[in-house]
């Protein structure tokens, strides 16, 4: 009779009682009784498939951060700080997460069944104690929301981060917002498709030679500068960014624009000088806020002459409004997105004649996919700029955004309307021209 052979250890089963065992059979329920990534923890052990991106668990304060911070909020806080690390691709861990997520009808977010096993585990595990600072890059902010000096903080928590920093993943307009992408030929570069929208949005707007144009949350420039060179309307530009108030003036200056585009240090509500005949506001609409939106609504109306045209571009989720613990942390304290109908009753609710509503979700994805390639490429010189904690933070910041935006979690759109002339014409040609 041949002696059986002992089973030999593998590290898809892990000896009974290793920390990663521990940690797998929290997250088991989570995904149908299959780890979609594999999961290896301090003290060396290992679970889950070999083929895929592994998560480690540097340190037990990781655990420490979910008993208090349950779901993404730990999770992030966790990652940025280098408790918890990814080896392998990033973005193809997320993928599979979700993937698992959706084959197995469960979902990735910890329910109260999974927090408190949790909770458990972390108690059996020693990882137990106050809970830890939140990370340095983690947004502070006070007083009343969506007040001017709040605003003013989170935009400058976001914007005012570096030039430099944005430079290095932005193309060359400098546009921080959704491209519009019109080839598939290799060639054809972020910086094609960023002028492109440029283009679609002064088309739509129908700007002409002389028109006064109003662009809010003007960023670093790009539509503003774009919409004064090559359309020849006289621009206001608004922004609560010093950063970016400094790098537009330097192009202005550097183009010879002095005559045709003003930035202003100033926000949307405080703008005294109607009116204009058009009016933009690119992926700022976002950081208005729930409360806020009929007001900012309702100034675009004002600031609108009778007849105008007004163009908003803004992201959007399906479920879930807000921004998420994460964002609203790490990028966008105070960020507010809804659904696009409820974006559109907001405008109407104001006075606005909505004309046009177009989809670009697939556009975000190839946008994001671009300045994720150029951030890696970077990674180096970003680290030096802003260290490894704000580089882990948009790390994660851009590979959640794709996937988020991929899988149809977020949307973003170009929302046309105009203000009613008081004969009712809208302006528009009768047959659809962009």
């Amino acid at each position: 009779m041949t002696p059986t052979t002992p089973p030999t250890r593998t590290d898809r089963t892990p000896d009974t009682g290793s920390v990663a065992a521990e940690l797998g059979a929290v997250l088991l329920p989570l995904f149908g009784g299959t780890l979609p990534l594999r999961l290896r923890a301090w003290d060396g052990s290992s679970v889950g498939p070999e083929d895929a991106p592994t998560v480690v668990v540097k340190d037990p304060a990781a655990l420490r951060r979910l008993v208090f911070a349950p779901g993404e909020l730990g999770l992030a806080q966790a990652y940025v700080t280098g408790e918890i690390d990814v080896e392998g691709d990033l973005l193809d861990g997320f993928r599979r997460v979700w993937r698992a997520a959706r084959e197995q009808g469960a979902s990735p977010r910890l329910n109260p069944a999974a927090v408190t096993s949790g909770v458990r585990t972390a108690f059996r595990l020693g990882a137990v104690g106050l809970p830890p600072a939140p990370p340095r890059s983690q947004a502070r902010l006070r007083g009343r929301l969506h007040s001017l000096r709040r605003d003013g903080d989170a935009i400058a928590h976001h914007y005012d981060l570096s030039n430099d920093f944005y430079a290095l993943i932005l193309d060359p307009h400098m546009a921080y917002s959704c491209a519009y992408f019109t080839s598939a030929d290799p060639g054809y570069t972020l910086e094609d498709a960023q002028r492109d929208k440029l283009d679609l949005v002064c088309r739509k707007l129908g700007l002409e030679t002389g028109g006064r144009h109003l662009d809010i949350g003007c960023g670093w420039g790009s539509l503003s500068l774009h919409a004064a060179q090559e359309y020849g309307v006289s621009v206001v530009g608004v922004t609560i960014s010093r950063e970016q108030k400094a790098f537009v003036d330097a192009r202005i200056a550097e183009r010879g624009l002095e005559d045709r585009v003003e930035i202003r240090l100033q926000d949307y509500r405080d703008v005294p000088d109607e009116p204009f005949d058009t009016i933009s506001s690119i992926e700022m609409g976002e950081h208005v806020g729930e409360r806020n939106y009929p007001v900012y609504a309702a100034q675009i109306h004002r600031l609108l002459r009778p007849g105008g045209r007004m163009l908003v571009q803004q992201m959007s989720r399906t479920t879930r409004p807000g921004g998420g613990p994460f964002i609203e942390a790490f990028i966008a304290p105070d960020m507010h997105m809804r659904p696009v109908g409820e974006t559109v009753g907001f405008l109407e609710r104001a006075g606005l004649e909505v004309r046009d509503v177009h989809a670009m979700r697939e556009h975000y994805v190839r946008t994001v996919d671009a300045w994720y390639a150029t951030f890696e490429e970077n990674w180096d010189r970003v680290v030096t700029l802003v260290g490894e904690e704000v580089a882990r933070v948009w790390r994660l910041y851009l590979v959640g955004g794709a996937l988020a935006f991929e899988e149809g979690r977020m949307g973003v759109d170009q929302i046309l309307a105009v203000r009613p002339s008081t004969d009712g014409r809208s302006g528009l040609h009768p047959v659809r021209q962009v």
